[in-house]
């Protein structure tokens, strides 16, 4: 993240609008849309970074994207940061507003990653379980990464819960490592 605190303000003051104007759903969905436009097309990103572009044609350029597909708070918005030079943090501001939004409708983000690709019914057992020991409500993200061999990830409230094949086989090397049991025998 380029620079946190700027992302959280300008965030900040689009929750702060969207109360105002009682749309808070219709740009938390504006900007999961421009998260997944980012996330699925890096050179919208790099138009946004690119120095050598003008603001009025970045502004321009998001008009014809976006154009029908976002509400017209959010496009005022997102022309204000154009008009401020702003553009370039639009990444950081759509994720920051997504992580206010949740604190605001008390939402505890939950992600899990595996090796394989869970089922449905195994997915709603997990979501059921750490439901059950949180207060918040329960939005669960699924991740694969081959590299666990087997076990998984859990990342809830900033704590990280590694029950993952990939780290125990890390635990007996750095066992191995150390050698601790050749310093016991003497």
């Amino acid at each position: 993240m380029q620079n946190p605190r700027l992302a959280s303000r300008y965030a900040k003051s689009l929750i702060d609008l969207a109360k105002e104007k009682d749309q808070v759903e219709a740009v938390h969905n504006d900007m999961l849309l421009l998260q997944q436009i980012m996330k699925s097309n890096k050179d919208v990103v790099s138009l946004l970074r690119s120095p050598i572009i003008k603001a009025d044609k970045k502004g321009k350029i998001l008009a014809a994207v976006l154009d029908g597909r976002i509400s017209a708070a959010t496009m005022a918005f997102i022309n204000l940061l154009v008009n401020k030079g702003r553009e370039s943090f639009l990444p950081e501001i759509a994720v920051d507003f997504s992580r206010q939004y949740n604190i605001l409708n008390n939402i505890a983000l939950v992600k899990i990653t595996t090796a394989v690709e869970l089922d449905p019914a195994t997915l709603d057992v997990i979501k059921q379980k750490v439901a059950s020991e949180m207060p918040q409500q329960v939005k669960l993200e699924t991740a694969v990464n081959a590299d666990l061999i087997g076990g998984f990830l859990l990342e809830a409230n900033d704590r990280l819960f590694d029950a993952s094949v990939l780290r125990d086989l890390k635990d007996i090397k750095q066992q191995f490592t150390k050698n601790i049991y050749v310093s016991n025998i003497r």
